[in-house]
């Protein structure tokens, strides 16, 4: 992977482990702002993104509209068990874990780089159509952050849209197939109607991209649920991506491949534009 350092850049420190970059010497106008990434340089044969982020002198006219993604877990979370492991508030007076290392296939691929290669994917696709994307990491080496600061970040940025970006690693014989997953029940008015068009707009996309939905969880690829604490801390319209098993082979092996993650993040970026221009 190459270094790409997208001009206008908004950071979120993780759980205090990872180092900010520096801010821009004046503050780039809404719309444009994307964050600190590690890019893949795309191969010959595939439909990577561009090499480069738009900068703030972008002409692309600019929507007004903020997209916070977060990319699940992380790729230092392995090595720091005392510091992921430790309790947070989760909502519903529950506490959970700060974090969790994530899941991988079978042959070693992990979630978090997944996650981490799809999100710049969608960030760079959305920054290209005017939407300022704020991603909850800056990379794949760090820690955390714990599931209440991701909440936070997109609360702090007044986020039209948070979409966290997952795999799963069920081992239940014949599992594949995404499902959305969604506060339910709502703990305020934005996990209410905002949050299921969000979802239901992200499970149209992929459906509609040729992704099944799941075969093990939730119904008709969406998922409500009660336990998951960014979901639950979340007071903007918010849901979960599990892009697909990890452990079925055909769907290890999209995600191993640069067009397979492409293929994701194409579809995820455009569901999200559907929901906000909607």
């Amino acid at each position: 992977m190459g270094l790409v350092v997208a001009i206008g850049l908004t950071l979120f420190t993780a759980c205090g482990v990872d180092t900010p970059a520096s801010s821009p010497s004046s503050p780039p106008p809404p719309g444009t702002t994307t964050v600190l990434t590690t890019l893949p340089q795309p191969s010959p044969t595939t439909s990577a993104p561009p090499s480069s982020a738009p900068s703030s002198s972008s002409r692309q006219p600019k929507t007004g509209k903020v997209v916070v993604l977060d990319p699940g877990h992380n790729g230092g979370n392995s090595g720091r068990p005392g510091e992921i492991t430790k309790q947070v508030p989760a909502g519903r007076g529950q506490t959970k874990p700060c974090n969790t290392t994530g899941t991988s296939t079978n042959s070693g691929y992990t979630e978090h780089a997944f996650t981490w290669d799809v999100s710049q994917r969608i960030s760079q696709a959305l920054v290209a159509k005017g939407i300022r994307v704020i991603l909850t990491r800056q990379n794949d080496t760090g820690v955390g952050p714990c599931v209440n600061e991701r909440a936070a970040i997109g609360n702090d940025a007044g986020a039209d849209a948070v979409v966290s970006i997952h795999a799963d690693g069920s081992n239940s014989a014949g599992a594949h197939g995404f499902h959305v997953a969604y506060s339910a029940p709502p703990l305020n008015a934005q996990q209410g109607e905002p949050s299921m068009k969000l979802a239901t707009a992200l499970r149209d996309g992929l459906r509609t991209g040729g992704f099944p939905t799941s075969t093990y969880l939730g119904s008709n690829g969406l998922a409500p649920r009660a336990d998951l604490g960014g979901l639950n801390l979340s007071t903007r319209p918010a849901a979960l991506v599990e892009c697909g098993n990890m452990r079925n082979a055909a769907e290890a092996a999209a995600m191993a491949s640069e067009e397979g993650r492409q293929q994701y993040a194409a579809v995820i970026a455009k569901a999200i534009e559907d929901y906000l221009g909607g």
